[in-house]
């Protein structure tokens, strides 16, 4: 399984975790997700074999919220 994908984004709660789940969740190369809301950088951490950066991106993006790639 590769690396899972890791961005630092400013989904800072819960209400903004289900405000973006429906973006994330109608990527179906995802495989799983999950937000660190008590991390200062509130990381994303995105799971799946085809999943890439410009899709997470865009729907995170979509869904109203800032983020940005965390260069590993």
């Amino acid at each position: 399984m590769k690396q899972p994908l890791k961005f630092k984004t400013n989904i800072n709660c819960n209400n903004c975790i289900r405000s973006v789940s429906g973006f994330l969740n109608d990527i179906k190369e995802i495989e799983k997700w999950e937000v660190d809301i008590t991390n200062p950088e509130k990381i994303l951490t995105v799971d799946g074999e085809k999943v890439t950066v410009e899709m997470v991106m865009e729907a995170v993006e979509e869904a109203g919220f800032d983020i940005e790639k965390v260069t590993q």
